[in-house]
């Protein structure tokens, strides 16, 4: 049951907004993930996108792969228009070395704008719903052929963001369609990150650990602000800086021979948040947490 332990870039620079971090250098990112104890990052959007040029960036800084996020519209384009879409970003995972791809239908989604309160996401019909899970099989069955894993990203904002909206998905969906279990964005959407891990630990392809601060969650609820106001609010942070208790959902992973990435994924903003002194915190806060619960930490 070994896992390894990765973070994200939004630590340092924000795709979502790019005034957060917009003039932070990759190098920056990655020395300073590396010297926080992190061994691998997920990509955005300053990673070079050749297999080539990625695999030396990363190997100049002994870091791996992770995975890396792509957006799908299964809503708006058929399965097969899908699967061409995602050709690119496949082959730069797979020639990189990652085995799980972030999966999320973003038709419709609101979180990339700050002047959209969350409580108006989108939401599915019927029809909607057989279209994209349907669509769903199809591309999960090609990726897995191809030797990567989809993680479907569960996400506020996005027309798959409840406890109700992932059990849907999953219960309609192929064991190709993986998940990816983030507790923050499942927590901020009322939903149960234990209960989640029970019920589809066997199909948990891939984690991100985000924390979330919950007066903030309650701020951003009473004032019906936007995700992104949340972002520079500080509703999210490293594992242990906030309000999440991780410990029961990793230990059903850990019990189910979880053997992925356990990924800190806190977007803030680096002028408020050092990103170095976060990046710290969240590896030496999420070692503990995976010790504790008897994963075995590999590099």
């Amino acid at each position: 049951m070994t896992i390894r332990l990765g973070i994200n870039p939004l630590t340092w620079t924000n795709d979502d907004l790019p005034s957060l971090g917009g003039d932070t250098p990759l190098e920056t990112c990655l020395t300073e993930g590396r010297e926080a104890g992190f061994s691998g990052f997920e990509l955005g959007q300053k990673f070079p996108r050749t297999p080539d040029a990625l695999s030396k960036v990363l190997g100049d800084h002994d870091l791996s792969l992770v995975s890396g996020w792509y957006s799908s519209r299964l809503l708006e384009r058929s399965p097969e228009e899908e699967i061409e879409a995602v050709k690119d970003h496949l082959n730069l995972l797979k020639q990189c070395g990652a085995k799980v791809m972030v999966f999320c239908e973003v038709s419709h989604c609101i979180h990339g704008d700050q002047s959209r309160p969350v409580s108006r996401r989108p939401t599915l019909g019927e029809d909607d719903w057989a279209r994209l899970t349907e669509g769903l099989n199809v591309v999960g069955d090609y990726l897995k052929e191809q030797g990567v894993h989809m993680a479907y990203h569960h996400h506020l904002g996005t027309v798959v963001e409840s406890q109700a909206d992932v059990e849907r998905l999953m219960d309609s969906t192929r064991d190709s369609v993986g998940l990816l279990l983030d507790f923050g964005h499942l927590v901020g959407a009322g939903g149960d990150p234990l209960a989640t891990a029970k019920r589809y630990a066997s199909r948990i392809k891939h984690v991100h650990c985000k924390d979330m601060r919950f007066p903030v969650l309650n701020e951003l609820r009473n004032r019906d602000k936007s995700f992104l106001d949340g972002v520079l609010d500080g509703l999210f942070t490293v594992p242990g800086d906030g309000n999440i208790d991780f410990l029961p959902a990793l230990n059903v992973l850990r019990e189910s021979d979880y053997q992925g990435w356990l990924v800190v994924e806190a977007e803030q903003d680096p002028k408020v948040a050092d990103p170095l002194t976060y990046a710290r915190l969240g590896y030496r806060n999420l070692h503990a947490l995976a010790e504790q619960v008897g994963f075995t930490i590999g590099n």
